[in-house]
């Protein structure tokens, strides 16, 4: 049997998944209400793209930035809806409108073929390439390019964008402003203590690894040895002021350069101009009129992923790009966005989910925008970098819906920002008008599984497992594990991909190495096999027994006709319920949506199905007793005695069969030596020849599949071999009992088969 899975899909699955959600299967034809939504974006480049799609190694990187150094390339991408015929879309013209006086700048190809596609994925959703052309300015100003695309049936449509071209100034510049006061917020400080502040001079210092040209275009700022790009970036004054590479890389290092060449370690360092762009037309606007919209135009503030990309999408020292899109972050649908979704864009939309950060209620931004590097991680540092070396935007404690407070998740706090219920499950799962086709707790309660709260308890102790507190970093310790760029799975699982998992059809590979730092080096798969969770007589993989068990609970839920039809069924949809249907469908619901099918928190997974089902059936255990009947007489279900094999009496007949025959498990009486039991009415009258003959027999019951057909088989000495008892059963789709004579067999064990 193929084992269950954590994660299963694809890139190229979710993908499709997410175009369904955004609005269905795009076809071919082009109808009269198409328009062209043209957009002029601005396309990053990264050094992944530039081995994936075959650029030239000259090719120069590029964060999709309005504002860059001048002799900068800037590469444009004119887009129109996904929706037109590739064939329809007939031209696109280029023009260059405005331009600084005596700059002789003109438009050019893109080196960017047909083969690289829109960088970003949400893009991807919803537009495909037009054209390309090449901007590279070469005078400080503004530029601004216009595209005319014209697509038959459709019409045309100009798009333009502005440019600002700019030199660089250097961090110090930037801190006049933005180290607090009335002009502008601190950013200096906060960046001042992160590890993009020192990094080339940790490097310099030995302390980084070595010290490489390559590595200046991302540890340094405004670093481009193209011959056009003199912008006053860092090789520009390094070779101005006669730096060059200490020969030793050693301690001392930053500081004697900070002492000797200071105006080049002002360019050092990951700094503020490295994503916003090259700054002097910023700073001028500012020092003449501040905060106004021509200060604002001269500066990148940008959500999007090149950003980051330009340097963190970089072979298989810095795979965080690539690993991202292949995540289901990058290609989240748009569905839970646009106007009327306020209480969605929180964790549905990137602007959305920083605005809820902040703290912002009112004018929220509708705008859809995939999950991505400034969603989770914010740029400046300013959370608190001693324990938050990665930036992580919020490490702030997590109060869920009823009421548990989350403080000691580590880093995955920030998740539990999202994935966790949307409600309480014990005010909410009681209510009857709940009941929709959206029922439940709202499609990621993984914190809440994680930390053994808010499912339908029924007021019982439900014990939970110990990930929530054992886990230090909790979610991210086990979906972002490192995995060696000689692995299959290298940036399709682990990393920023978030999947514990990942399967083609030549790889299947569950990432277990966090597992195993608790549990073992023989734990190879998430599928681990503990115990007999359903009762079956039988012990599956965790996710195998939980997959039974929401199979069972879900043959005891209505149908989408309101029937219960003793089938396996998924989805559940809860329509006119009753109130305890209702609770057992939250729970179903709860366990679903975790998708980690007990991985999270086996015990309190396996505790709330259990208990779901013994509230629909009084037999939790799933063993064929009632529970009442258990409890009543052995005190708990748990205890050996109440097993329905345990014997209690002398005349060694087992509970399961007491309880048929409407005994108390302990009653005492005796059995001839053929093994018979006589009755007369409701007496037990031995040796009589006119009172009905009872035999001893054995019910074997199982769960089947429909075009699946089974074999029970027998054998009364486990070193023996299995004979057939019953002819092949084909399956229904639900349970099925089968009763096998045991009169002449003192013990006999039994298994069931199937084919395929």
């Amino acid at each position: 049997m193929k084992k269950s899975r954590l994660n299963k899909w694809t890139p190229r699955k979710l993908l499709a998944i997410a175009l369904l959600a955004a609005g269905g299967v795009l076809t071919t034809s082009t109808q009269a209400a198409t328009a062209l939504n043209g957009q002029l974006v601005l396309r990053p480049l990264t050094s992944v793209d530039l081995k994936r799609y075959s650029l030239p190694a000259s090719t120069e990187l590029s964060g999709g930035l309005s504002t860059v150094g001048i002799g900068v390339a800037v590469y444009l991408e004119a887009e129109v809806n996904l929706a037109i015929p590739s064939s329809n879309i007939t031209s696109v013209a280029w023009s260059l409108d405005a331009k600084p006086t005596n700059s002789l700048a003109v438009l050019s190809a893109s080196p960017l073929g047909t083969n690289v596609p829109i960088s970003e994925p949400s893009s991807a959703l919803v537009s495909q390439v037009a054209g390309r052309a090449l901007l590279r300015p070469d005078l400080v100003g503004q530029y601004k390019v216009t595209a005319t695309i014209t697509a038959d049936g459709v019409g045309t449509t100009n798009v333009s964008q502005t440019i600002t071209a700019a030199t660089y100034m250097g961090v110090q510049t930037c801190a006049l402003c933005h180290s607090g006061g009335v002009i502008a917020p601190d950013k200096y400080e906060p960046w001042s203590q992160t590890l993009h502040h020192q990094i080339f001079a940790d490097q310099i210092d030995g302390h980084a690894g070595p010290l490489r040209d390559s590595c200046n275009q991302c540890h340094t700022t405004g670093y481009n040895t193209n011959p056009a790009a003199v912008n006053g970036g860092f090789d520009d004054l390094a070779a101005q002021y006669g730096w060059t590479p200490p020969a030793t890389l050693m301690d001392g290092n930053w500081a004697s350069m900070q002492t000797n060449y200071p105006a080049v370690a002002n360019l050092a360092n990951v700094q503020c101009e490295s994503c916003h762009g090259a700054g002097s037309q910023h700073a001028i606007a500012e020092l003449n009129n501040p905060g106004s919209a021509a200060a604002k135009a001269a500066i990148t503030v940008s959500l999007t992923t090149g950003t980051c990309n330009q340097c963190h999408d970089a072979a298989d020292h810095h795979p965080f790009g690539t690993e991202w899109l292949n995540s289901g972050h990058a290609i989240a649908p748009t569905y839970p966005t646009g106007p009327g979704r306020e209480a969605c864009v929180g964790c549905h939309s990137s602007i959305g989910f920083l605005q809820r950060m902040d703290g912002i209620t009112n004018n929220i931004d509708t705008a859809y925008m995939p999950i991505n590097c400034q969603t989770c991680h914010e740029p400046h540092g300013e959370t608190t970098p001693a324990n938050n070396p990665h930036m992580i935007r919020a490490m702030t404690s997590v109060t869920l819906e009823e009421g548990t407070v989350v403080t000691n998740a580590g880093e995955g706090l920030l998740c539990m920002q999202c994935h966790r219920a949307r409600v309480d499950a014990k005010t909410y799962a009681s209510d009857p008008n709940n009941a929709s086709s959206h029922y439940g707790p709202h499609h990621g309660p993984q914190g809440d599984m994680l930390m053994g709260v808010n499912g339908y308890t029924y007021d019982l102790d439900i014990p939970s497992s110990a990930h929530g507190t054992a886990v230090t970093n909790t979610c991210v310790t086990c979906h972002m594990q490192n995995i060696p760029s000689t692995d299959p799975a290298f940036t399709f699982a682990g990393g920023h991909t978030f999947k514990p998992a990942w399967e083609t059809d030549s790889v299947d590979e569950d990432l277990v190495g966090a597992c195993q730092q608790c549990h073992g080096t023989s734990v190879t798969s998430f599928d681990i096999a503990l115990k007999d969770y359903n009762g079956d007589g039988v012990v599956e993989g965790v996710q195998t027994e939980v997959k039974h068990l929401l199979d069972k609970l879900s043959t005891l839920l209505p149908n989408s006709s309101g029937v219960v039809d003793g089938l396996v069924k998924t989805p559940l949809t809860a329509k006119t319920w009753t109130p305890a249907q209702m609770e057992a469908a939250y729970n179903y619901a709860f366990v679903t949506e975790d998708k980690s099918m007990g991985i999270h928190n086996t015990a309190y997974t396996v505790g709330l199905l259990k208990a779901s089902i013994a509230n629909l059936t009084d037999d939790a255990n799933n063993d064929s007793l009632p529970d009442s009947w258990q409890t009543g007489y052995f005190g708990s279900i748990n205890n050996p005695a109440a097993a329905p094999n345990a014997i209690n009496n002398t005349a060694g007949v087992p509970n399961w069969m007491m309880y048929a025959l409407g005994l108390a498990p302990t009653a005492t009486f005796t059995v001839d030596n053929s093994g018979v039991i006589y009755f007369d009415g409701n007496n037990i009258v031995n040796g009589a020849t006119d009172s009905i003959a009872i035999y001893t027999a054995a019910e074997v019951a199982f769960n089947t599949q429909v075009g699946t057909s089974y074999q029970i088989q027998g054998i009364s000495e486990l070193s023996g071999n299995w004979q057939n008892i019953s002819t092949n059963i084909p399956g229904t789709g639900g349970s099925i009992s089968y009763v096998v004579p045991t009169r002449n067999d003192a013990k006999m064990f039994f298994r069931v088969i199937h084919t395929p």
